[in-house]
């Protein structure tokens, strides 16, 4: 009898240390998680709050530029040699009429646009600039621009750079590319929300319709 009560006592003991070693693993591993997602609640918090810091220098950084641009004359500069004022047949016309040697005011207009666009090719290269950005304010002006100076650029490489060839201004052409790409993400935007939007907008105030999906 003696023999049967402490082996039932010694069985309930055991049963009773399973019981709070599994309690106590469970606890432990109730607390890990706890941690891991308050770690990971601290992670995601701290990439949010770096991601706004990130936009605000990037807003802070592009309107510098965009005063800049504007102060200075670029912007006027820059529509002045996308009209007709600045014309040529080919690029040896090109440096008669607008060359250093010739006409150095006129050159000196060119390198600063070349310069202007190729320092913010550099900032998106580098994250430090949103190509999103720089298109909903001037994504047609140096779109434009590289597309009428590209033969000269290409030209000037040609003749004047040495090997490797393609490396001068080539954050200029590298932003040309983004804002192709930038483009054609604003155009889907536009056909697929922006537009169905002011339809929907103009119905319901019972305006005459002047947009049309066709």
């Amino acid at each position: 009898m003696f023999e049967l009560t402490y082996q039932m006592v010694l069985t309930t003991i055991q049963t009773l240390a399973l019981l709070v070693g599994i309690i106590y693993y469970i606890t432990i591993m109730r607390n890990q998680q706890k941690t891991r997602e308050l770690a990971l609640q601290s992670q995601e918090l701290t990439r949010k709050a770096q991601e706004q810091q990130l936009e605000t220098r990037q807003t802070q950084l592009f309107m510098q530029l965009v005063d800049t641009y504007v102060e200075k004359g670029y912007r006027t500069t820059a529509l002045e040699m996308l009209s007709d004022k600045w014309s040529w047949v080919d690029f040896d016309d090109y440096l008669k009429k607008y060359g250093p040697d010739t006409n150095p005011e006129a050159w000196n207009k060119f390198q600063l646009q070349l310069s202007h666009w190729s320092v913010q090719g550099f900032l998106v290269r580098d994250g430090l600039l949103s190509a999103e950005n720089i298109w909903s304010w001037w994504g047609w002006v140096p779109r434009s621009l590289w597309e009428k100076f590209e033969p000269i650029i290409v030209e000037y490489r040609n003749r004047f750079e040495k090997p490797p060839k393609g490396m001068l201004h080539g954050s200029f052409e590298d932003l040309y590319y983004d804002m192709l790409d930038v483009q054609e993400k604003f155009r889907e935007n536009f056909l697929q929300q922006e537009l169905p939007n002011r339809i929907e907008k103009r119905k319901e105030l019972g305006l005459k319709p002047i947009h049309s999906l066709a």
